[in-house]
């Protein structure tokens, strides 16, 4: 199975825009689409996808106090070193969910077990197929104020591969989340090959040095894309010579197209809506990420 992940180390990079057009050109009998961005996803947007499965995800347990058994003692406000324990307007002791960590201290402390660890549901995944495309599309949404991204993720990418063997796909394309931390790593662990975007301002520069480093301490294979190159063309001309020097393969150039902003307007990947010089930088790219997974 081939699995092909579109990252990059920062927001607004063109990563979704990217992943989408791939959802139009790759062979749409064996390919699911995998959003793994889940704190803030937008494939759907583009995608239209139609929920058939809805997954309750349940990323750790939270503190709970029993009215009935709490005496009122306060030391399990005392030992909360996330300050999530509070007391309402009778006294009476309760706990702030969004600043709870679940660690059990409280557990530990009350004299009289009045508290307890129980699940706490943090987000949904879904199983949906696009109404555009046809294929897969497997996606989530993490509750506000929830930090367990990377074990949904890792939900997600699981339903997508266990759905892939079932109905024989052969490829899966993951929109993966920005930046470099858990949500990152989980979008690109066990992949065939990445596919970094990057954008040609110092930022961009940046956080692509960063999303490189992890990328390599994974050990996948990888190439640069580079989104709008025209629009700071000292910069392109930076990164191409960074590259260069770190042994690093640049596999297409995105020129600044203002049909791409009216695509997202409209809700259409670019290769869907457009012919112009951003789609056809976007086939190319497509053609070359189909000869590093062969």
């Amino acid at each position: 199975m081939i699995q092909v992940a579109v990252v990059s180390g920062k927001g607004g990079t063109g990563k979704t825009t990217l992943s989408a057009s791939l959802a139009f050109l790759f062979d749409k009998e064996k390919l699911i689409m995998v959003d793994c961005d889940v704190d803030a996803p937008n494939l759907h947007l583009v995608l239209s996808p139609k929920v058939l499965e809805t997954t309750e995800y349940v990323g750790g347990k939270k503190a709970t106090i029993s009215d009935e058994l709490c005496i009122k003692c306060g030391v399990c406000e005392q030992v909360c070193r996330f300050d999530a324990i509070y007391t309402d307007e009778e006294g009476m002791y309760y706990v702030d969910k969004y600043a709870c960590e679940g660690c059990g201290a409280c557990v530990l402390a009350c004299p009289v077990d009045a508290i307890e660890l129980k699940d706490e549901r943090s987000g949904d995944y879904f199983l949906s197929i696009s109404e555009k495309t046809g294929s897969y599309v497997v996606h989530a949404l993490l509750d506000p104020g929830e930090e367990t991204s990377g074990g949904l993720i890792a939900e997600v990418r699981k339903l997508a591969i266990n759905k892939a063997k079932e109905e024989n796909k052969e490829v899966l394309v993951i929109d993966g989340a920005p930046g470099i931390g858990c949500p990152a790593s989980s979008s690109i662990t066990g992949v065939t090959y990445v596919v970094i975007v990057t954008e040609p301002t110092s930022s961009g520069l940046h956080d692509l040095k960063r999303i490189v480093d992890l990328t390599r301490q994974f050990r996948r294979k990888f190439g640069v894309v580079i989104n709008k190159y025209d629009i700071n063309e000292d910069k392109t001309k930076e990164i191409e010579k960074w590259c260069e020097e770190e042994g690093i393969e640049i596999i297409g150039k995105i020129p600044f197209d203002p049909d791409v902003v009216k695509a997202n307007v409209y809700g259409k990947a670019v290769v869907e809506y457009s012919q112009g010089d951003a789609a056809k930088a976007i086939i190319q790219i497509f053609e070359k990420i189909k000869e590093k997974v062969k």
